[in-house]
């Protein structure tokens, strides 16, 4: 399999995760599937309220990048579940420092211990 992808801005590597990761809400939704959330209704619950429109945007964004799969598990009406790959497993190490570096800088912050 190629994963060399085009790059949209320059070669640094900053910039090309900032253009699937730098918005306000992909990690969020990256941080509900470490945490085992995998189906539509479950990221809605999320405590950020992430608009069903965004949440639909992310998700499809994160699945053209490779880093999450949809599978269906319900045929009449469609319905998908998502999961990380092993390319979006290899961002719980990045989640992990955001929180080390959150609780450091926002004391008051709550720990999700699973990340």
């Amino acid at each position: 399999m190629n994963n060399k992808m085009p790059f949209k801005r320059s070669c640094c590597p900053i910039t090309n995760s900032l253009d699937i990761l730098g918005d306000k809400w992909t990690l969020l939704v990256i941080r509900d599937l470490v945490l085992g959330k995998k189906r539509y209704q479950e990221f809605m619950a999320s405590s950020e309220r992430i608009a069903s429109n965004i949440l639909a945007d992310r998700l499809k964004q994160l699945e053209a990048s490779r880093l999450v799969t949809r599978r269906a598990y319900q045929q009449k009406p469609a319905r998908y579940e998502y999961v990380l790959t092993e390319k979006g497993e290899g961002l719980k190490p990045v989640l992990r420092a955001l929180v080390v570096w959150g609780q450091k800088h926002f004391p008051s912050t709550k720990v999700i211990p699973t990340i």
